[in-house]
């Protein structure tokens, strides 16, 4: 019985050395794999895992340079695809590149290197070896630098910009007769939203955007014009419109031989009623004049006077030299009779045109041109 037991232990030793030994061996083993994956994993650290793309772009196993040359290449077929933007009939064709985008390829490249880093040291050796893709899309991150579509946006807007025009009645170059203007709209392109469309447009990868322009409606329109003044100096005679149309004539007395009547464009800035007249030449021809005459009988400028912007004090105003009218007999100013200035000092106001055309003949004399009857 002794020996038996003895014979017993001596064979679970065996089997117990065995088993240790076994195990060792085991350990051994997965510590020599671990380690030559280890080397296989730090030889190849320098190349992106398999399964890896940037923007579509397969950089699997590539070394940095590689992968910053494949996708340099990529973003700029990317970022020189030509955007045509139409307003109307124009157009203008820029590039992502030419507005300011860039692409961040050195970013996307460092993600691409991180991918698969959360798995082990095994796992990521076993990847390279076997080539199982990862299945890592790596976006690649494009910013807008500078103001370059705000910028473009603008001058598009200051291209396409059409001034409206105001309904008005003008003056030709020669200044020898008048010319109708008619009322029209303009256009005008919102340079804010221009930009947001833009830039959405190049966000989704469109190759064609087309901006819209806003009708911009004229201050004054046809309807809209009002009273002008009008005054022919070959005729000696002033017409009162109303919008295009003649509603009135007056003949009127202009600047006699030596003295100007300036033609032109311009504007009624006041008014007055019995007006005082103030002396404008002392040293000329009012010297024997008072430097102020009130309002009132007697008054140079009759009952009304109304006051335009021309050069030289310029006035249409009443007066005392009634036969004067319809010759050319002033110093500048436009002479009615005392009764039509009346008569046409409430149909204007502040702010109307006063056009004057023509020019008196050149031998013209107080006398030269006869009164005419009234429309």
């Amino acid at each position: 019985m002794a020996n038996g037991r003895h014979v017993h232990k001596r064979r679970r030793s065996v089997v117990l050395l065995v088993l240790v030994a076994a195990i060792v061996g085991i350990g051994l083993l997965s510590a020599g794999a671990a380690y030559a994956a280890m080397r296989y994993e730090h030889a190849h650290a320098d190349r992106i895992m398999p399964g890896v793309t940037i923007e579509g772009v397969d950089v699997s196993g590539m070394a940095r340079d590689e992968a910053i040359e494949a996708v340099r290449a990529a973003a700029h077929a990317e970022l020189t695809r030509p955007l045509t933007v139409t307003v109307g009939h124009d157009h203008w064709t820029v590039s992502p590149a030419t507005l300011g985008q860039r692409a961040a390829v050195s970013h996307a490249i460092s993600r691409a290197f991180r991918a698969g880093q959360d798995l082990g040291t095994l796992d990521r050796a076993w990847h390279r070896l076997r080539g199982d893709a990862l299945g890592v899309s790596v976006p690649l991150d494009v910013s807008q630098s500078g103001t370059g579509v705000a910028d473009f946006a603008s001058m598009i807007a200051k291209r396409t910009y059409v001034a409206p025009v105001d309904a008005s009645i003008g003056i030709t170059p020669s200044q020898e007769d008048i010319t109708m203007v008619h009322a029209q709209p303009g256009a005008k392109l919102d340079a804010a939203r221009a930009k947001s469309a833009i830039q959405t447009a190049l966000a989704a990868g469109r190759t064609h955007v087309a901006l819209h322009t806003a009708t911009v409606q004229p201050k004054v329109t046809d309807d809209g014009l009002g009273h002008t003044i009008v005054v022919r100096l070959t005729e000696n005679r002033l017409y009162l419109y109303d919008g295009f149309s003649v509603v009135r004539s007056f003949s009127v007395a202009t600047a006699k031989p030596g003295f100007t009547t300036p033609t032109g464009v311009w504007r009624i800035y006041d008014k007055k009623k019995n007006p005082t007249w103030y002396n404008p030449a002392q040293d000329g021809w009012g010297a024997d004049l008072p430097a102020v005459i009130p309002g009132g009988p007697g008054n140079p400028m009759g009952p009304r006077a109304i006051y335009i912007t021309a050069p030289g004090l310029i006035r249409i105003h009443g007066t005392t030299d009634d036969a004067s009218i319809g010759r050319y007999a002033s110093h500048g100013c436009i002479r009615m009779h005392n009764t039509e200035v009346e008569q046409l000092y409430p149909q204007v106001d502040v702010g109307d045109h006063v056009v004057i055309v023509g020019a008196r003949p050149a031998s013209a004399a107080y006398w030269s041109v006869p009164p005419a009857s009234d429309i």
